[in-house]
């Protein structure tokens, strides 16, 4: 009797249990709420774009066009320069040497211009003397035209004295030259924002993926403000615009517009919004804002909002100017 029942008692607790698993496998799961509130635009119609901080010349990253050891560092992070301030120095050990050794090389160029002055005015003196001997026809002309050649290339080797003096003279400007450029000067006012070199490693001339100190001037400080290229045409140089610090939306700051970048990018700075779309080209915005006050940083995002006409009554007004 319970063998009769049992399969079909079985049969029906499967599908129970097959029915209740679909039925919380469709079940909506809440979305988690944002660990912090975003910010809230605070005009009726804007455009909203994602904004970096940075200094106001733009972040230049300092290299070196002189390859080598580093010897001294002058800086650190968060020291305020001066343009032509140094800020690193390679080691000077070779092209001091090298200097030396041009050195005496022009020391040598220069006493072969006297010998060869002296040979010269030797060479002219026989000549003179072969040309009163063979006006007595003491001498062949053949044996004044032999003085006479002597004479041209006397005059020829100290032309040669004096272009090895010029050499040997351009070679030492050029070695104190690289005794200057070892030494890495800033080339504007502003604040070292990293330091990524450290005496005694090989700093290589040229461009480098990590730069060996960055720097900027931080006062004012700009925000570069990506603005999606649909939206780019709303935005006027003298509409408001507000920033507010990523993580905390209370802390915010007018913005001053500075300059459009005019050549429209490729979008770089993504959000992480699954909506976003990662093939658009943006329209790059700079603004500036003192930031006396506010903790904010080199490098940090900002939500910006610019205040701008809705589109439905910018259509609006478009076709009514046609009409």
């Amino acid at each position: 009797m319970i063998r009769k029942y049992l399969l079909p008692i079985l049969a029906v607790f499967g599908i129970g249990f097959a029915i209740l698993t679909v039925i919380n496998g469709n079940r909506t799961i809440p979305a988690a709420p944002p660990v912090v509130e975003p910010a809230a635009p605070p005009f009726t119609s804007s455009v909203a774009g994602a904004g970096i901080v940075e200094a106001n010349t733009e972040n230049i990253a300092i290299g070196t066009l002189i390859d080598g050891v580093v010897s001294e560092i002058y800086v650190s992070v968060g020291t305020r320069v001066k343009d032509g301030d140094p800020l690193f120095k390679i080691d000077d050990r070779e092209l001091k040497a090298q200097l030396t050794v041009r050195t005496m090389a022009l020391h040598v160029a220069e006493a072969g211009v006297k010998v060869a002055k002296a040979s010269l005015a030797d060479e002219k003196n026989q000549l003179s003397r072969a040309e009163i001997l063979a006006s007595r026809q003491v001498i062949s002309v053949d044996e004044l035209d032999r003085h006479r050649y002597a004479v041209q290339i006397a005059d020829s080797k100290l032309a040669q004295a004096r272009a090895e003096v010029t050499s040997a003279k351009a070679q030492i400007k050029e070695t104190k030259v690289n005794l200057d450029r070892i030494i890495v000067r800033a080339p504007v006012d502003g604040e070292i924002l990293q330091v990524k070199i450290h005496p005694g490693e090989f700093a290589p001339a040229g461009i480098t993926q990590t730069p060996f100190i960055l720097m900027g001037d931080t006062d004012p400080l700009h925000v570069r403000v990506d603005v999606d290229e649909n939206d780019a045409w709303r935005v006027l140089p003298l509409s408001p615009a507000v920033a507010f610090l990523r993580g905390n939306r209370e802390i915010k700051t007018p913005l001053k517009f500075v300059r459009f970048e005019p050549y429209v990018i490729p979008k770089k700075s993504l959000t992480g919004d699954s909506t976003e779309r990662v093939d658009t080209r943006v329209l790059q915005v700079i603004y500036r804002f003192e930031h006396t006050d506010l903790p904010v940083f080199v490098g940090q995002q900002m939500d910006v909002f610019i205040e701008a006409p809705d589109q439905l009554s910018l259509n609006g007004n478009n076709n009514r100017i046609l009409n």
